[in-house]
């Protein structure tokens, strides 16, 4: 590869197609020429780039002529069909979906944890799933000083983890229930509304984030147990989830709870944490200051606050992690990647 790089977008009039075209811009990503690719659905759109404006064109068998590159988020059947295809073009894939996360073959990265992985790649390193991302940031560097056995983790996911059309669905539900004074927002106005969230978000939560497998569990809880094992390279880890949409823009949000080998006092593990990459602390209870979604928002640290000890175990830790779902939880991450492959 040159000094410079061509670089395609799949997806990129979606919210982490934009959000890969900000941290691109941000971080001065040696882009030589950039190709923005989406469905026929946004054919005739232009998006800018470093100030200049992009015309999208459509996806197809051709797309990746020339390209080093390809940040690919567009839904997994799409980076199923597309992805080889960008492969055998000559293009580096870095796929946001979960398409190839579990395949053995397919590195599963965050450059935090587990950058050497990169070196397996055989064309396609996939990105992990958001909540699995920030959760990992915080955990690998406890886990090389204690060995973690067991993690039990509740999240609470922002609609924008599902796309726009659930920040819609928020919006609209919220401005109706305030318009009428009313919990539900229930008005002929929200009944035509496109529903993508599987019950009312606004002034709610929703114990349920993608399909329910015959376990009882969901996707999501799932691929936070598997890409947690795959990420940290350690299958002894015991992992259970429960994942939770709630009424946020931007930003999950995560209670962690933590079983070590051997003992890790809260004071350790914030030193700990305060030196690791891609981590903030912010753990002043006694002045109301621990991570916030809200403040999190456009950020790219995953945030850790309200460590203490689990006085339920021997050896036992909480924890509170925050991270800008659209950022390090997939766009940064990816770029992040893409970082390391140009080194």
């Amino acid at each position: 590869m040159s000094n410079k790089y061509n670089v395609a977008i799949v997806g990129a009039t979606g919210m982490v197609g934009g959000e890969f075209i900000r941290v691109l811009e941000q971080r001065k990503f040696p882009v030589k020429n950039i190709r923005l690719l989406a469905s026929g659905r946004s054919k005739g759109k232009t998006l800018k780039f470093c100030g200049k404006s992009h015309k999208v064109e459509v996806l197809g068998k051709d797309s990746f002529k020339d390209i080093d590159i390809a940040l690919f988020s567009a839904g997994g059947s799409i980076s199923k069909e597309f992805a080889p295809i960008a492969v055998k073009a000559g293009a580096i894939v870095v796929d946001n979906s979960s398409a190839w996360r579990m395949d053995p073959k397919v590195p599963l990265v965050v450059p935090e944890v587990n950058p050497h992985a990169i070196k397996r790649h055989k064309g396609i390193i996939a990105n992990p799933n958001c909540s699995t991302i920030q959760m990992v940031v915080a955990l690998k560097p406890l886990h090389d000083v204690a060995k973690i056995k067991r993690i039990v983790v509740a999240t609470y996911q922002s609609v924008s983890g599902w796309g726009k059309e659930a920040v819609d669905q928020l919006w609209e539900e919220t401005k109706e229930a305030v318009k009428s004074n009313k919990r539900q927002a229930t008005s002929d106005k929200i009944k035509k509304i496109k529903k993508v969230l599987p019950a009312q978000i606004a002034f709610n939560v929703i114990p349920h984030i993608d399909v329910f497998l015959p376990n009882n569990y969901t996707k999501e809880e799932m691929k936070m147990l598997n890409e947690t094992r795959k990420i940290m390279e350690d299958d002894s880890i015991n992992v259970t989830a429960t994942c939770v949409r709630v009424g946020v823009v931007t930003s999950h949000a995560e209670a962690v709870n933590i079983e070590t080998e051997r003992k890790l006092s809260a004071d350790e593990a914030r030193d700990i944490l305060r030196k690791s990459p891609g981590v903030e602390v912010i753990d002043d209870v006694s002045n109301s200051k621990y991570p916030l979604p809200i403040d999190a928002a456009g950020k790219d640290a995953c945030y850790v606050g309200r460590v203490r000890a689990d006085k339920s175990v021997k050896y036992g830790l909480n924890l509170w992690v925050v991270s800008d779902n659209l950022r390090k939880g997939a766009a940064l991450n990816a770029v992040q990647i893409a970082e390391l492959l140009i080194k």
